[in-house]
């Protein structure tokens, strides 16, 4: 698929002036556009960048981008990857190029973001009962007869809410729905039972607005997951999908949509989804894995599938925060100055791993990160710790998720420290 409508749009990021709202950026190249400031191709160690600053690795995203698109097409699994992991649009541009359906996204307004980029295919995963949301989604739906939109349903209710909001708004074209299985007894959102889904089923089928496209959920929520527990849900979710072709609710389709796949268990949406059997319509098998893009040093990295896989290829971080050396009041303490604001801190502190001074970079032996202040990491010392005030720690990062949302503005440098791009993301 491509970003046709959105090119414009993409473009005009590199258009951007680079000033006071993006950390860590040069404040010499105040004033310049993005585009300049890349041009230049400074580097992040000695171009003039203030700590602390955050960075993606060019070699690393690529290979990322790559092995997923690789994976995905030797599975036959359709890939929307969660946006809502960067809310960069120029990393949906890139995933799309690298072969992806469209984007999975979460809430109305990162729909609203990918649209102004031009993505023409979003999956929404996530309940939308927001009158004015849904007036904006279908006005899309109608100005755009090649924008696809799919989004869950789970409640009886729900279904009624938007078939009121869409019917007010005079939609012209139904939205899509699945109908989301929950994925146990105290999960998330979802449907709990298979008679629960028929009654949802049963009132989508009820909505003139609406229209049945498949089933759905996430397998990331089942408690206690474990191997079996995830094959277990994940058929539960294909047999729905068989239980509503045989009762002839997708009549009317061009394909039925059977979608899962968080960043811990794709290879068992792999499995089972290969496992399933021929319905009455073509299957669109959708994979949502999203953190891949970034990965990171923490807890995808113990989970991601590749673990178990490794004849598969290996997911590699690509993000690195980079902070300095400010206070040194004892052998056994530092502090630097990156904190809550700079750093993912919701599932591991940051990961102590490499050390710069005067060019040269070592291990970070002998140092772990204990704490984080809003604006400063506590540092836990050893003896074997040869580290200075002023000295650049570079710290490995846990859960993309919320690694992106607190940077606007993000280098792009290559493995000698040469930055060749800005990634631009709305949170």
């Amino acid at each position: 698929m491509a970003l046709d409508s959105g090119t414009d749009t993409l473009a005009k990021l590199a258009e951007e002036h680079v000033d006071h709202r993006f950390k860590g950026l040069p404040p010499d190249a105040y004033g310049l556009t993005v585009a300049e400031l890349a041009g230049q191709r400074r580097n992040l160690f000695t171009g003039g960048f203030t700590t602390p600053v955050l960075a993606l690795s060019a070699e690393r995203l690529e290979h990322n981008l790559k092995l997923m698109e690789t994976y995905s097409a030797r599975h036959g699994l359709a890939f929307a990857p969660h946006g809502k992991t960067s809310m960069a649009p120029q990393l949906f541009h890139r995933q799309i190029e690298h072969g992806a359906w469209g984007i999975t996204l979460a809430v109305p307004h990162q729909v609203r973001v990918a649209r102004a980029f031009g993505v023409q295919r979003v999956f929404l995963a996530n309940e939308l009962v927001d009158a004015a949301a849904l007036r904006w989604i279908s006005a899309e739906l109608d100005a755009d007869p090649d924008f696809r939109f799919v989004c869950y349903v789970d409640s009886v209710r729900g279904v009624g809410l938007m078939d009121a909001a869409l019917t007010e708004a005079g939609a012209g074209r139904p939205v899509d729905v699945v109908v989301e299985l929950a994925a146990g007894e105290g999960a998330r959102t979802g449907v709990r039972t298979e008679a629960e889904c028929a009654a949802v089923a049963d009132s989508v089928a009820g909505a003139r607005t609406l229209r049945l496209a498949g089933v759905a959920g996430y397998e990331g929520e089942v408690p206690d997951a474990d191997t079996e527990k995830v094959h277990a849900w994940l058929r539960r979710l294909v047999a729905l999908a068989v239980d509503f072709d045989k009762a002839g609710r997708f009549a009317g389709l061009e394909e039925i949509v059977v979608s899962a796949g968080g960043s811990a268990w794709f290879d068992a949406v792999a499995d089972v989804f290969a496992e399933a059997p021929a319905l009455s319509l073509p299957v669109l098998k959708l994979l949502r894995s999203g953190a891949y893009v970034s990965h990171d040093d923490g807890h995808y990295r113990e989970l991601t599938p590749f673990n178990r896989l490794p004849e598969e290829g290996a997911l590699e971080p690509a993000f690195r925060l980079w902070s300095q050396v400010v206070s040194r009041p004892s052998r056994e303490q530092a502090f630097t100055n990156a904190g809550k604001r700079d750093a993912a801190y919701d599932l591991h502190l940051p990961f102590a791993q490499v050390v710069r001074r005067d060019g040269a970079e070592r291990p970070a032996t002998g140092i772990e990160v204990t704490g984080l202040s809003d604006q400063h990491a506590w540092l836990r010392t050893t003896g074997e710790a040869d580290l200075e005030v002023g000295d650049w720690l570079g710290t490995g990062l846990s859960h993309p998720c919320t690694s992106f949302d607190k940077w606007q503005l993000i280098p792009v440098a290559e493995a000698d420290g040469t930055v060749v791009d800005y990634i631009r993301t709305f949170f």
